[in-house]
């Protein structure tokens, strides 16, 4: 997994840059902004939110997936190669389905609701804005416990505290050689 990781990250990164030409460059969609509220100035309507998700939608839903791919593969690079076991990959990968998972049941939602014009509620918020308050930072949060709970096995190990502490005690023992070694004088 160890130079692979380096390519995965940069065809995520590839592939987003195709996906943002692709939206620059598609064609716009009538009212995309909205258009003016009839009685309030300076108000403005939504459009059909269908026909503005229609040219982009799938190409915005790919971009946010591969970002939390890119997130979890940046995490990942941040583990020294001999700690990426097979274990911490299914701990990672694992989080990338659940950040996918709630991605899906965010956009899912939303058009819903667009669809439907109806929408459930959940702790005070539409679903869709609900999943987005309280699901997208939930998504983050097994990152957190691989990190703390798992510091000792994939982060720094106990065999690294002791290459540490072995490098600190050579270094210790050059610099009194250095101090109890006559200097050359000429």
């Amino acid at each position: 997994m160890g130079r692979q990781l380096i390519y995965v990250i940069a065809a995520i990164c590839t592939t987003m840059t195709v996906i943002l030409l692709l939206i620059l460059t598609a064609e716009p969609v009538a009212n995309a902004g909205g258009a003016a509220h009839p009685v309030f100035s300076g108000m403005r309507i939504g459009g059909d939110g269908l026909a503005r998700l229609e040219t982009i939608g799938s190409l915005g839903y790919a971009f946010q997936a591969l970002l939390l791919s890119l997130i979890v593969a940046f995490a990942t690079l941040g583990v020294s190669e001999r700690h990426r076991t097979p274990r911490l990959r299914a701990y990672m990968i694992a989080t990338l389905v659940f950040s996918l998972f709630i991605l899906w049941r965010m956009v899912a939602s939303h058009l819903n609701f667009i669809a439907t014009g109806e929408t459930s509620y959940f702790m005070g918020f539409p679903a869709a804005t609900a999943w987005a308050m309280y699901g997208v930072w939930l998504g983050g949060i097994p990152l957190v416990f691989i990190y703390t709970l798992g510091f000792r096995q994939f982060i720094y190990t106990d065999e690294d505290q002791a290459e540490f502490e072995r490098l600190v005690a050579e270094s210790v023992a050059e610099e009194r050689d250095t101090e109890n070694s006559p200097e050359d004088t000429r």
